[in-house]
């Protein structure tokens, strides 16, 4: 459970980023207000927190139930 919550978030980064890069658009500052808003702040915090956390998961090996289901 944890780890698909890790994964969300990183979706959320990695749209954020996606955004950034296109677009020069920063969501996250956009929502809270700034960058150096206290909220923006902890939010890139838990995303990059959530990272850490679904680091592992690359070198978890994969069964084949999770292959085929395309689950985790």
């Amino acid at each position: 459970m944890l780890s698909k919550i890790a994964l969300g978030l990183l979706m959320v980064g990695g749209l954020n980023w996606g955004l950034v890069g296109l677009l020069n658009f920063d969501l996250v500052a956009f929502i809270f207000g700034s960058q150096q808003n206290m909220f923006a702040r902890i939010v890139y915090v838990v995303i990059g927190l959530s990272a850490l956390l679904a680091a592992p998961l690359i070198f978890a090996p994969q069964s084949d139930s999770n292959m085929k289901s395309g689950g985790m």
